[in-house]
């Protein structure tokens, strides 16, 4: 039996979308094959549902919820993940994917915490999550990463007026839009392809800081326009989605669920020829292809106090950012 197969994979944002597709996927394996789960995510109905739908085909199950938007939260959901495996209702903590993202229509709005929402939610939560957990993974385990090639503008993405990312000191990034500057359709753009990138940086930073045996990936799950992720552009956008996302090769949750369930794990589905997308990019222990960050965020030049490093200790009673930094 695979080991992380053996144990316990968490996931964030299995509510709907590209998250719900792979927590079935996984909860729809062979019994030996199948790993526990721990689904965190928005406490409502639509956890509840899809925690029964899993365990009605047989995976044990834990929902737990949580407002990534919340740091707070976020905190407490780790302390009741710990919980959970200190008496015995799951395995051994085996692998997270990291798959909860939101893309906000106005850059002026902000977490609990104060953040820019995007960032918030697709970066910071998360960070704060696999810091309070790196201790609690067991070997060998994986990080999965949500990542998205926006960052990057080709031509493609140019004429979809897709906004690339335009890089900052990471603490700039996480403010929020002032108020005497418009929100517009490229800035909430452009804030999407920013966490996307951070994401990115942040992978490589915490593969060089994770303990042996814990390997970090970031996966892409293909151009899928047609998910819950743009639901704050309004519900015509979300309809045009849907309809590019019967465009033969562009991504769908029911394509990409399963193979992103299979980066934790190695299931066969990653290898499936068929699929729209390509392998995910496994981030190296040593030497890495990163691309260059400017400025003080080089990954050349010594990290001080930078969100995007993970934790790796417990920030229960410090200022909520100083869980993300390396001091």
């Amino acid at each position: 039996m695979n080991a992380i197969a053996s144990g316990t994979v968490l996931i964030t944002g299995p509510t709907g979308g590209l998250g719900k597709a792979t927590t079935l996927a996984i909860a729809n394996r062979p019994a030996e094959q199948r790993p526990d789960l721990l689904l965190v995510g928005r406490p409502g109905t639509a956890l509840t549902e899809v925690a029964e739908a899993a365990r009605a085909a047989g995976a044990t199950v834990q929902e737990i919820g949580c407002d990534l938007a919340r740091l707070a939260d976020v905190r407490d959901a780790a302390r009741q993940v710990k919980d959970l495996l200190a008496a015995g209702a799951v395995r051994p903590l085996r692998a997270i994917v990291a798959n909860a993202g939101v893309s906000v229509a106005d850059t002026h709005n902000a977490s609990a915490d104060g953040y820019e929402l995007t960032f918030a939610v697709n970066h910071l939560a998360h960070a704060q999550l696999i810091g309070d957990l790196l201790d609690s993974l067991v070997a060998p385990a994986r990080v999965v990463l949500l990542g998205s090639n926006t960052y990057h503008q080709n031509i493609f993405r140019r004429i979809l007026r897709v906004a690339p990312a335009v890089w900052r000191d990471p603490i700039e990034l996480a403010q929020r839009t002032a108020a005497d500057v418009p929100a517009t359709l490229e800035s909430a753009g452009i804030a999407y392809s920013n966490s996307k990138l951070a994401i990115l940086y942040y992978a490589h930073e915490l593969q060089r800081r994770a303990p042996a045996g814990i390997n970090v990936a970031v996966f892409e799950p293909g151009f899928m326009p047609g998910t819950g992720l743009s639901r704050g552009h309004g519900p015509g956008l979300q309809k045009i989605g849907r309809v590019i996302e019967r465009i033969p090769g562009v991504s769908s949750p029911r394509r990409s669920g399963p193979a992103l369930a299979s980066v934790p794990t190695g299931w066969p589905a990653l290898r499936n020829r068929q699929s729209a997308f390509p392998l995910p990019a496994v981030v190296p222990r040593m030497g890495s292809s990163l691309p260059r960050a400017p400025s003080k965020c080089s990954p050349n030049r010594p990290l001080r106090k930078s969100i995007l490093s993970p934790a790796c200790q417990s920030a229960s009673d410090r200022d909520p950012r100083s869980a993300l930094f390396f001091s």
